[in-house]
């Protein structure tokens, strides 16, 4: 079933709005606050873009929160259970974010931009007002606001390419979730090699609103000899590629979900005693040991293109879990689902469904990432 957005002044609109409408966008979503483009029309092309070729993503919606000051650096650590000690500058580290009763609230990506600024890319919540609260009520010396900064998403295999035609041969040799300041043409940039794709690739950080269409026009006219097109964020990639999404595997207003439970206990530093939020109930959680676990399924039966809200996933009748994104895959010939389900279910359980609204399916837990 289709569905229409109404396009109004209550939502923000990205710098690149007006270069997606002229590139025939037939959807959009709403994403920390602002319209994110859904697809243009023909999603397995843009998805044979991305696993095949190279695709530019509007993005904007991936906002920024910047933290600037003497204590930027002591508010980013109270932020993250991450131990952030030896970040550089010029480096991006994934970094979940917890509240005080040890929920996930974002996963963003931060970047270290000088010893007194750095940058949370964030996920679909509001950061802003919540970092602005801890500083607040910490005392902080410290800024926090969101800069004018949009993302545009260069993505797919021959993306490097792309980019390098565009900034030289030296961005071949960025390392993963690393960035540099730059300019293109006089338009003020950030170039990190990023991406929401396992697919490689590389996101231009605009400063400079004003300048979105230029921006858009450069990167597309430098993709034309590899046959750029434009696309969005792929649900579809994401799923194969097992990417967690904030909003769809976990909110912590509709499904609260735990680092320990998404996998991020590597990321809890609890030993080297350093302050943030959440500490104490991840100290309780770490102890008692996770309750439940992220899984991938495998559906049986017809594929199914999607769901609009998380499944209930049941074991033997009994509710166990839920599956937050399902959908199906032509590369590996399967219907595929990621969720979150009680520790002790796996490979070798029997009994496990779905309700559907065509009835209900049988479904079995694989290993993540899928394969073929």
């Amino acid at each position: 079933m289709s569905y229409r957005i109404h396009i109004g002044p209550n939502i923000r609109k990205s710098p690149y709005f007006a270069a997606t409408v002229a590139e025939g966008v037939q959807s959009f979503s709403v994403y920390n606050h602002m319209y994110i483009p859904g697809n243009f029309g023909d999603p397995q092309a843009e998805y044979d873009r991305l696993l095949n070729g190279v695709a530019m993503w509007d993005v904007a919606a991936q906002r920024q929160v910047q933290l600037f000051g003497p204590d930027a650096g002591r508010l980013a650590q109270l932020l993250t259970p991450r131990n952030l000690d030896g970040t550089r500058v010029g480096q991006g580290r994934y970094v979940p974010l917890c509240d005080h009763q040890g929920y996930l609230i974002n996963d963003p990506v931060l970047l270290k931009l000088a010893e007194d600024r750095f940058w949370l890319s964030i996920a679909d919540s509001d950061v802003q007002l919540w970092a602005a609260g801890i500083a607040a009520e910490r005392g902080l010396h410290v800024e926090v606001s969101e800069p004018d900064v949009s993302p545009l998403a260069i993505q797919g295999p021959l993306a490097v390419e792309v980019t390098a035609a565009l900034f030289g041969d030296w961005i071949r040799d960025l390392r993963y979730f690393w960035f540099r300041e730059t300019e293109l043409d006089g338009i003020p940039l950030v170039l990190a090699r990023s991406g929401w794709s396992k697919q490689g690739g590389y996101e231009l950080y605009l400063m400079d609103s004003a300048r979105g269409d230029a921006l858009w026009a450069k990167v597309r006219a430098a993709g034309q000899p590899y046959g750029i097109g434009p696309g969005a964020p792929n649900d579809v990639e994401r799923l194969e590629s097992g990417l967690i999404s904030y909003g769809a595997d976990m909110r912590r207003q509709t499904h609260p979900v735990t680092p320990f439970e998404m996998g991020f206990g590597a990321m809890i530093d609890l030993e080297t005693g350093h302050d943030f939020i959440g500490r104490d109930a991840l100290v309780r959680l770490a102890a008692e040991g996770p309750r439940r676990q992220r899984i991938g399924i495998e559906v049986d039966g017809a594929p199914v293109t999607g769901n609009e809200h998380p499944l209930d996933l049941f074991h033997q009748g009994r509710p166990v879990g839920f599956i937050s994104e399902i959908a199906h895959s032509r590369r590996f010939g399967k219907t595929l689902g990621l969720g979150i389900a009680e520790v002790g279910l796996g490979p070798d359980s029997t009994g496990l469904s779905l309700h559907l609204p065509d009835g209900d399916r049988s479904v079995r837990i694989v290993p993540l990432p899928f394969s073929a």
